[in-house]
């Protein structure tokens, strides 16, 4: 079995897009994707909808898709081809409520993906990526720690020339690591196909 984690430094930068990228090119690993989302104070974890409420039975959510036209990222992947696509919700922080349900669906995974930062908290993926826009300026916390682990960079190609507007971001984490260029609209390319499937390959033919 192998887990590959997506991850990447803000919202809107084709995290998504490179998940299905992968499942679609890649769908003989017939992987269970998984996509992780934090919301903060004044967004219900049921359904991501603004709300009041602070009860315990709203601190964690965890949803399989069915169907592959609702509209949703967790659609998206189905569509791709994935075997099954499962979206966990958690307030911001409370990411260790959901490892066990997230632990027995990786038991029961042949492959999974799963787009995410802050899982390698908790697992240590076979294949790490993270997708860097030097346009946008936001840095999430949960990127730039785990930024030195990252395995391989993906890089939107509209900004790959420009200067990065990061704060407190040392790009000598990963100026030695493997640099893949991406864009629109599948944000997904020949080489990073290559580069997932020779590094899975061993894993998944043992």
């Amino acid at each position: 079995m192998a887990v590959v984690v997506i991850g990447g430094h803000s919202r809107n930068i084709g995290k998504t897009s490179v998940v299905a990228g992968l499942i679609a090119r890649l769908s003989q690993y017939r992987w269970t994707a998984f996509k992780i989302t934090q919301y903060g104070h004044g967004f219900c974890t049921a359904n991501g909808e603004p709300c009041d409420c602070q009860t315990d039975d709203h601190t964690l959510a965890v949803s399989e898709e069915r169907s592959r036209e609702s509209g949703t990222d967790t659609a998206r992947f189905l569509a791709a081809g994935a075997a099954r696509s499962i979206w966990v919700r958690t307030r911001t922080g409370m990411l260790a409520e959901a490892m066990p349900r997230i632990r027995k669906e990786l038991a029961a995974a042949e492959n999974a993906i799963i787009e995410s930062n802050s899982i390698l908290q908790f697992v240590r993926p076979d294949l790490y990526l993270t997708v860097l826009d030097a346009g946008t300026a936001d840095f999430k916390d949960s990127a730039r720690l785990f930024l030195d682990r990252a395995d391989a960079v993906l890089v939107r190609a509209a900004t790959s020339e420009l200067l990065p507007q990061w704060q407190k971001v040392s790009l000598k984490l990963i100026e030695n690591k493997p640099q893949f260029v991406i864009a629109p609209p599948d944000y997904m390319s020949d080489e990073v196909t290559h580069f997932v499937a020779h590094r899975l390959e061993p894993l998944t033919h043992a």
